[in-house]
């Protein structure tokens, strides 16, 4: 049996994914030494040491959260929150372990979220469902404090006005900014990378200007660095604020 599998079916990781990630990050010891690959076999012998779950979250995402409330120092305590393109849960889980004290996770897709978030009884979730249809009424009839974004085949400049109308004055936003998808024109990304820092600044940009005629406020910027890969897009973290005095 390969290791990521043994690892998942012995009970050390809730996927074979956080399993692979924990093997390639060295925190997984095969008689004492560091597994090179996921699909190294285990043999009957071998003795098999977990030091760590890196990964921490479901999902990457998690981390990603993270890196934007330890950078901007967000305070999430009490506060009931948006997950937009929940996806897998990674922004959800990381906001309730950081205080959260509801959160509505919305996607698009259908049978992603984690079984441990589905039965939490502080996540309420919608699924095929766009977030631009969501309604206060969807939110126990009263905006949210936060709303986190972390969306893919469309442009953020596209729910933005959806998320103005979903969030309480005072509140915040933290947005994940894919320069790929914030194109204002149709251009040829060899392999969907945008590998121009000028055209993933106009990207980014093109995205807080929208905010701004919205009423946000941008109060911090921000590169992922999350196991960032060359053969990857960049990615941008963005916190904004909106209108104490209400949009």
């Amino acid at each position: 049996m390969r290791i990521d599998a043994w690892l998942t079916t012995h009970g050390h990781f809730s996927s074979r994914q956080r399993a692979q990630t924990a093997i390639k990050t060295g925190h997984v010891l095969c008689n004492g030494q560091p597994v090179g690959k996921p699909s190294q076999p285990v043999q009957p012998n071998d003795q098999i040491e977990v030091t760590g779950d890196p990964l921490r979250y479901v999902s990457r995402g998690g981390l990603k959260l993270e890196k934007a409330i330890r950078t901007f120092q967000l305070d999430f305590l009490g506060k009931r929150m948006l997950d937009a393109g929940a996806s897998t849960g990674g922004f959800t889980e990381c906001a309730l372990a950081h205080g959260a004290a509801k959160v509505y996770a919305v996607d698009t897709g259908s049978g992603q979220l984690a079984a441990s978030l589905r039965t939490h009884p502080q996540v309420i979730f919608y699924e095929n469902f766009d977030v631009r249809q969501l309604n206060l009424e969807q939110l126990d009839g009263e905006a949210v404090d936060v709303i986190v974004a972390d969306l893919s085949f469309i442009s953020l400049t596209h729910v933005l006005p959806a998320f103005a109308a979903l969030l309480k004055p005072g509140g915040f936003l933290v947005l994940l900014i894919k320069p790929q998808f914030e194109m204002e024109h149709r251009v040829s990304l060899k392999g969907g990378i945008v590998k121009s820092p000028a055209m993933r600044a106009r990207a980014v940009k093109r995205v807080l200007d929208c905010a701004a005629s919205l009423g946000f406020q941008a109060k911090g910027l921000r590169e992922t660095d999350v196991e960032q890969d060359v053969q990857k897009n960049v990615e941008f973290l963005a916190w904004l604020e909106s209108d104490l005095q209400g949009q």
